[in-house]
């Protein structure tokens, strides 16, 4: 459904141009959950910016790029990087970092959902009638359809999270991307929003691509994920694999820092941090901090490719035990 090919992208500064993302190549498939985790700055947001084809300055791609398949009208239809947005809100739609912030304060949530459907959407309704389908679709949602006439800042943090949801998923696109859709709520509302995406994706039966550092939330939700690291992938495959036994170092690192009920034990960070990327070290980026580093990592960057059945690694010490 969604195919990235030898992605690399990069942000133009006063000192020259900072590559973010270095090489990315994988896939998200039709009616999944698929997570992509790591730490802060590993580059997320700005994959998930060109997976919705927002390239504007100063990001730029300097090499691949992202293909969109989807169904229309019983036939498959692609569109490219540059091509994407052409489809924004029918086919994919995204939920921003801080989405609160992106409503309007002074104008009623019914005029933002008029202003986000297109006018071929609207099937010659009047505003009206588009409205009661508005509403019907927010009781659908355990929403009520009298958030319509509420102004943003008279809703909490996670009813404004709910309203760009409903926003988001009102047409039915076949992808959703979803950018830290729990930050800034309590525990109890982030619950609350991860389930109703949920069930979003089990109504609709598309694809939902979520962005998160908290590996938790992966764990509860998603089918299969991604773990990013300066700016690649550094494992890929389904999240109960992952989780049951992780292959790269920094996937175990990250899983072993878990807090576990009942257990008590202390929990160690990962030493060190992340290498910045204007200045990343030689060989393997992770290297550094890895504790079973070797010459070879130092010096030689790892291919990020499948070892197992559905599982990529970007790790030589991996590769060499399933070689």
């Amino acid at each position: 459904m969604l195919k990235v090919e030898n992605l690399s992208t990069s942000y133009r500064t006063i000192d020259g141009d900072v590559r973010v993302l270095n090489n990315i190549n994988f896939q998200i498939h039709e009616n999944e959950i698929f997570g992509i985790a790591g730490e802060s700055g590993c580059g997320k947001t700005t994959l998930l910016k060109v997976l919705y084809d927002i390239i504007d300055f100063p990001l730029q791609i300097d090499s691949g790029r992202v293909v969109l398949t989807v169904k229309e009208n019983g036939t498959s239809v692609s569109y490219e990087t540059g091509k994407i947005r052409d489809v924004w809100w029918k086919h994919i739609s995204y939920v921003p970092q801080a989405a609160q912030s992106v409503l309007n304060p002074i104008t009623r949530l019914r005029n933002q959902f008029l202003d986000s459907i297109p006018e071929e959407y609207r099937k010659n309704e009047t505003k009206e009638q588009t409205l009661e389908r508005v509403a019907h679709y927010l009781e659908e949602l355990s929403l009520s359809p009298d958030l319509l006439d509420a102004y943003p800042f008279q809703l909490s943090g996670g009813m404004r999270q709910r309203a760009i949801i409903a926003l988001a998923t009102f047409m039915s696109p076949s992808i959703v991307l979803a950018d830290e859709p729990t930050t800034a709520l309590d525990v109890v509302v982030q619950r609350g929003i991860l389930m109703m995406l949920m069930r979003l994706q089990k109504k609709l039966k598309n694809t939902l691509v979520l962005v998160s550092h908290d590996i938790g939330v992966h764990y509860q939700i998603t089918t299969r994920m991604g773990i990013m690291y300066s700016g690649s992938l550094a494992e890929l495959g389904k999240t109960a694999d992952i989780f049951r036994n992780p292959l790269h170092p920094y996937t175990k690192l990250l899983i072993e820092a878990l807090p576990r009920i009942g257990d008590k034990s202390p929990r160690a960070g990962i030493p060190g941090r992340p290498p910045a990327l204007t200045n990343p070290p030689a060989g393997c980026r992770f290297a550094p901090r890895c504790p079973y580093a070797t010459d070879t990592c130092r010096v030689h960057a790892p291919v990020f490719r499948e070892v197992q059945p559905g599982r990529f690694v970007a790790c030589h010490l991996v590769q060499e035990e399933a070689s």
